[in-house]
């Protein structure tokens, strides 16, 4: 019975069926899964009562980041076999166990059971729930895609926002001892199970045939790289495409990164000696100024791909953002406000990369594997999440020791992302309509046996 409700054929949407209800289901799960980016609330905690430097304490989140990109990788294709609701509930088990494992480990005092089940456990339901409503969005929005798949991704970006005080009104209520922490786990995971279960019940995936009022926007008819073609998710990894692209959201990742995971102490060094020096409470709220554009960026810019096209979008996720780090390298440290509107900037086109990449990848391959390839593609995030840290921290460890301070710390990694978005530009630049050659043959791109698998279901 529980696995007939899972099947795919019965999340067919009846007739009269909203589209408009997918997207809160989308919101659901990846609101939920967004807790991640509020990992940092723990760390203190876990540091105190579990005797953790600050590089162990990073271990969950660490590795739940690597297993996102590999889940996602190499569960694309089961996610676009067995369809959204699957993917939503393999990823509610997985997400909401791995918090269940770590209240035990915080409980026993057994870190290695935390790492192993919010990271190892958890990550896969991170991965899995990333990439789960992608396709089902964009083929109940075709005439705007980047707006659907926004909606959803924002939700990633602004869980964190949710979780943050949430999670330090938990650990202030039961207590910052391992007690408090393994409550808290227990709570995060018990709760969580139930709001991903709305996005369960909730999600359908259209009729065959389906298109929305109107039609497709014309606009998206006439853009070269937009193709009426399918390609697979095999065949595609093995275009110059996917490639560039994947190129191009490595490079916009690492140069986001790089700011986010330093932001406050970035900040606090850049106007140091200063008559004005940033407060700790300062950081903070710059710290969550960041979150917020990292989630508006995801909305509002994907969203604007849709009118003036995705690549036209990723040239000023690339070439303005490179304009904002030169910016901060060359005046960062003679004006605050320069230096916070510069950074959010570049944190909104880093959350809007995201956003905006299943759309792309629908312009270039079709919609019949979108969720698996965007899946492969994602390894790059996992690439750029070692990356950014790492030549940000690296240099400004280098130039400490070098004897330097403040805006000196910064002004060689700040220098080598905006190389990096370069780098990113002229791969974007390099991306054309995938030859013809990888595409799928009509009669057999699956799309004939959906239909007869949805007649089926229907009579």
């Amino acid at each position: 019975m529980t696995l007939g409700f899972l099947d795919r054929s019965r999340t067919l949407a009846p007739a009269g069926w909203s589209r408009w209800l997918v997207p809160p289901a989308a919101l659901s799960v990846h609101l939920s899964i967004g807790q991640a980016y509020a990992w940092s609330v723990f760390k203190p905690p876990l540091e105190s009562a579990l005797g953790l430097s600050g590089t162990a304490s990073a271990l969950p989140f660490q590795l739940g980041i690597v297993m996102l990109g590999l889940s996602a990788a190499f569960g694309g294709t089961l996610v676009e076999r067995n369809g959204p609701r699957w993917a939503m509930s393999v990823s509610l088990f997985c997400f909401c166990s791995g918090f269940l494992l770590a209240a035990l480990g915080a409980a026993t005092e057994q870190y290695w059971l935390v790492v192993f089940g919010y990271g190892f456990v958890g990550g896969i339901g991170l991965g899995i729930g990333y990439i789960s409503p992608v396709s089902t969005l964009i083929k109940w929005f075709p005439d705007r895609p980047g707006m659907a798949t926004g909606i959803a991704i924002m939700g990633f970006g602004g869980g964190a926002l949710i979780a943050s005080p949430w999670s330090a009104q938990m650990l202030e209520s039961f207590g910052d001892d391992s007690g408090g922490i393994a409550a808290a786990f227990l709570v995060h995971g018990l709760v969580y199970a139930v709001f991903m279960s709305l996005g369960v019940l909730l999600v359908r995936v259209p009729p065959a045939g389906w298109r929305p009022p109107g039609g497709a926007a014309p606009q998206e008819e006439k853009r070269a790289l937009v193709t009426t073609a399918q390609v697979s998710a095999r065949n595609a990894v093995r275009t110059p495409q996917f490639w560039c692209l994947w190129v191009v959201l490595t490079m916009n990742v690492t140069a986001g990164i790089a700011i986010l995971e330093k932001a406050a102490p970035m900040i606090g060094d850049f106007f140091a000696d200063t008559s004005a020096p940033v407060t700790a409470s300062a950081a903070a709220g710059f710290v969550a100024l960041l979150s917020l554009a990292n989630m508006t960026g995801r909305f509002l810019w994907s969203a604007t791909s849709d009118v003036i096209g995705r690549k036209n979008m990723y040239r000023v996720y690339l070439g303005v953002g490179a304009l904002m780090y030169l910016a901060i390298v060359l005046l960062g440290d003679s004006s605050k406000p320069l230096f916070i509107v510069c950074a959010l900037v570049i944190l909104s086109f880093y959350g809007g990369g995201f956003a905006t990449v299943p759309a792309y990848l629908k312009d270039l391959f079709g919609t019949y594997e979108v969720g698996a390839i965007h899946g492969r593609l994602l390894t790059a995030w996992s690439l750029a999440g070692v990356l950014g840290p790492l030549i940000v921290n690296w240099v400004a460890d280098s130039q400490e020791q070098a004897g330097r301070s403040g805006p000196g710390l910064y002004g060689l990694s700040l220098s080598i992302m905006i190389g990096l978005l370069a780098v990113g530009f002229i791969a974007n630049e390099l991306i054309r309509p995938v030859h013809p050659r990888h595409h799928e043959p009509p009669a057999t791109s699956g799309q004939q046996d959906d239909a007869k698998r949805e007649e089926a279901t229907e009579r």
